[in-house]
């Protein structure tokens, strides 16, 4: 069965996976905890700017940081009001569209993203029902250790989870690996570079947020 795989931030949305990050850091229990949490993160910041422009991989593992010590429950509770509050007005104009017609022509829907499991999930019911491939956080005792578990979905890990499926949809450069190895990449709200390559190889190029 064909598979169209869907890079999901800045692609299908124009939220990244920092929005839903910062949704928990201050949907805490209590002031202290919103206070303590956001000043932790403020502390990794700079280490995460500069691991953003070296390292996907190394920034979401800063990122997720953040969520050491949640509960598996609460992460679960506020998925939901996360995806509706942060994530669904963010969806382009016209993704739906988009996936409804790999839908119609028999593919698989895939979403990758670096984002988490809990909040991609909301996503793909949205969308109709999708396979998801995102981060997970290790929990131990229900609750979250802060680290992530293998394979992190970042940069060149994408190629490795798709490199066996025939389409695959992206808006970034950092993408670059993931579409490289699929039959009939397309660049969809691509970024300046992306966009320079996908002219040079001739690639589709497609804009969401605009009529067609």
């Amino acid at each position: 069965m064909p598979a169209s795989y869907f890079d999901v931030d800045g692609t299908l949305v124009a939220t990244n996976l920092v929005h839903p990050a910062l949704f928990y850091l201050v949907n805490q229990a209590t002031p202290l905890d919103v206070a303590k949490r956001v000043g932790r993160t403020l502390l990794r910041a700079p280490a995460m700017i500069a691991a953003e422009l070296v390292d996907r991989r190394m920034f979401n593992e800063l990122l997720f940081q953040s969520y050491e010590g949640m509960s598996e429950d609460r992460l679960e509770l506020l998925a939901e009001e996360a995806f509706s509050k942060v994530i669904m007005p963010s969806v382009f104009a016209h993704a739906r569209a988009l996936v409804d017609k790999s839908r119609s022509a028999g593919h698989e829907i895939v979403f990758v993203s670096g984002t988490l499991d809990f909040i991609l999930r909301q996503l793909g019911q949205y969308f109709g029902g999708a396979t998801l491939i995102a981060n997970r956080l290790e929990m131990k005792n229900r609750y979250a250790t802060g680290k992530l578990l293998r394979p992190v979905v970042a940069g060149p890990q994408k190629a490795q989870l798709v490199r066996d499926h025939a389409r695959a949809f992206s808006d970034s450069y950092s993408d670059l690996p993931m579409l490289s190895v699929v039959g009939h990449p397309a660049a969809v709200n691509p970024d300046a570079r992306l966009r320079l390559l996908a002219k040079a190889y001739s690639w589709p190029t497609l804009n969401l947020s605009k009529a067609s």
